[in-house]
């Protein structure tokens, strides 16, 4: 039995936030009931068909739950979900600000109707404060938040690549609701949860607003290589790049001996520490890629791999999908679509006593009768 089977979830979502939430929890057993407008349904439904028609973003969050269409401009509609929330143990919400307010079922309103629900909230800059009533979108976030100002090369800046905005936002709700369903246990109350995408990135920014405040700057953008620990990145070699770590003054000495042979530098004042490596950071890289201009890959990273330090390949899309320890780990299995089968990565949460739920991508509305016929049927 899956840890959160018996879980009732109503989420009224869109895009990418709130699906990678429910989605944690359908994963761990709930069940996610997806309210979605007639029509179009989540807007995610219509970024692209790259998976035989079916959306590339929709197919990875959306597995496993109940698609219900409703109206919920309409009476009819609105009692429905009413009728959905009075069964329910969680309601999860990223509509645009005000939205869910609006549909007569904001916070003050839902708590006194159903004292044990958990109400999720996700939005960009939170419920209060003069940013509440901004429309944001993961790339916006990153902007607002300082990340793009981290990101990108010395000379021009750059996204994350991935939804990173979005799915710190919908990470933190996940944990929240898993945090709020035991105070609920202790308390028999439903809780308030108010996650903020501006929040969780503002969060994760901690340690360069911090080099701020205390050194009275920020560290800059560094491309692929770490903007405040040196040596840490991507270096050239003769036949293309290796990316490693130094984190500490012992892989430092292990490092000058065993890999740049040059155990000399060690007694360099302009590397002794990291904050000197840092302040030096084009001194010391001009050194390692003079040591690395003659030797391959290959050769760099068995250096480093006898050293003992971390390094990596700086792999392609299609080398992720086809890498060894996903396959020797047997990460990838299979879900249903209405276009048919696709692969999936298994979660990885990894409980060792249950595997997690692969549910079917739903079509749009596929799942109305089936709730509607339930809700009929409830005392």
């Amino acid at each position: 039995m899956l840890p959160l089977e018996g879980l009732r979830v109503v989420a009224l979502e869109q895009a990418v936030a709130g699906p990678f939430c429910s989605r944690q929890l359908v994963d761990l057993g709930a069940d996610v009931i997806k309210v979605e407008r007639p029509g179009e349904g989540d807007l995610a439904r219509g970024y692209d068909g790259a998976l035989g028609g079916v959306s590339a973003y929709f197919a990875w969050l959306n597995r496993g739950k109940r698609s219900v269409v409703l109206d919920l401009k309409s009476p009819d509609g609105a009692a429905t979900l009413e009728k959905l929330l009075a069964g329910a143990d969680v309601f999860v919400h990223n509509l645009l600000p005000g939205a869910v307010e609006r549909l007569g079922f904001g916070w003050d309103t839902v708590r006194a109707r159903f004292p044990r629900l958990i109400w999720v909230s996700i939005s960009g800059y939170g419920l209060s404060g003069s940013y509440a009533h901004k429309k944001a979108y993961d790339m916006l976030i990153q902007a607002e938040a300082g990340v793009i100002a981290l990101t990108g090369s010395v000379e021009e800046a750059a996204k994350v690549g991935i939804s990173v905005a979005d799915i710190a936002s919908g990470l933190y709700a996940h944990s929240s609701i898993l945090a709020a369903l035991l105070i609920r246990g202790r308390t028999g109350r439903g809780e308030r949860i108010e996650i903020s995408m501006f929040e969780a990135l503002t969060e994760w920014m901690m340690p360069p607003m911090y080099s701020l405040i205390g050194q009275g700057h920020a560290p800059g953008r560094a491309g692929l290589r770490h903007n405040m620990i040196v040596p840490y990145g991507a270096y050239q070699c003769a036949d293309g790049q290796v990316m490693f770590a130094v984190q500490n003054e012992r892989e430092w000495v292990n490092f000058c001996a065993d890999v740049l042979e040059r155990p000399d530098l060690t007694n360099d004042e302009r590397f002794a520490a990291n904050a000197q490596r840092l302040a030096h950071r084009a001194q010391l890289e001009d050194i390692i890629e003079a040591a690395f201009a003659c030797l391959s890959r290959d050769e760099v990273s068995a250096r480093l791999e006898q050293a003992g330090l971390a390094s990596a390949r700086v792999n392609s899309v299609q080398d992720v999908v086809d890498h060894p320890q996903l396959r020797e780990r047997q990460r990838w299995t299979q879900v249903q679509t209405p276009a048919g089968t696709i692969p999936a990565l298994l979660p990885p949460h990894n409980l060792g006593s249950e595997p997690p739920r692969m549910g079917r991508v739903p079509a749009l509305g596929e799942h109305t009768a089936e709730v509607l016929a339930e809700l009929e049927g409830a005392p």
